[in-house]
């Protein structure tokens, strides 16, 4: 009996909150009155006269003039420094130096090793000799903090110059 009384009860009070919506309903209508959507006019398109292209007998732009060399030969300096072009690169060889950080250094039956991380994520190990860069480059010496690397850089008149590139570890946090 106490359980119907008190659905019963709850019922009441549930239907006696009944939301009274008619002012809400009556500021969203003004407000849908006042509003007056404004649409921009689209701008007007000017069409051009077409053209008529009448060179189509002449030589192409793309082509190279006749009578004009095609490559234009630059003087080569003889018996200067010149890189091994035919030997097989190595895989730090793929990455410009921009493109690794050195992580570390560990020696390993006194044969020291450059732990470097290339950008992509991997992890190369590397010692004395080992070719590294885009300008055939190769490490002269590890420190526990730096390598040293030797490239060579073409000087433009056809031989190569010799360039020494430091490469340390980076800077902890809060340093």
């Amino acid at each position: 009996m106490m359980r119907y009384l008190l659905s019963l009860f709850i019922f009441a009070i549930i239907s006696g909150c009944s939301p009274e919506l008619t002012d809400l309903r009556t500021y969203t209508e003004s407000v849908k009155n006042r509003a007056q959507p404004s649409v921009e006019p689209y701008t007007k398109f000017v069409t051009h006269p077409p053209f008529a292209y009448s060179s189509a007998s002449l030589r192409s732009p793309f082509e190279q003039p006749k009578g004009t060399p095609a490559v234009v030969s630059q003087t080569r300096v003889e018996n200067c420094l010149q890189p091994d072009f035919q030997r097989a690169k190595q895989t730090l060889e793929q990455y410009g130096l921009d493109a690794l950080a050195l992580t570390g250094s560990f020696t390993v039956g006194g044969e020291k090793w450059a732990l470097i991380k290339s950008n992509d994520g991997a992890l190369h190990k590397a010692k004395l000799n080992s070719r590294i860069g885009l300008f055939y480059g190769s490490i002269t010496q590890i420190d526990a903090e730096s390598i040293t690397i030797e490239q060579l850089l073409p000087d433009g008149a056809g031989c190569w110059q010799r360039k020494t590139t430091t490469m340390t570890t980076a800077s902890q946090a809060g340093d």
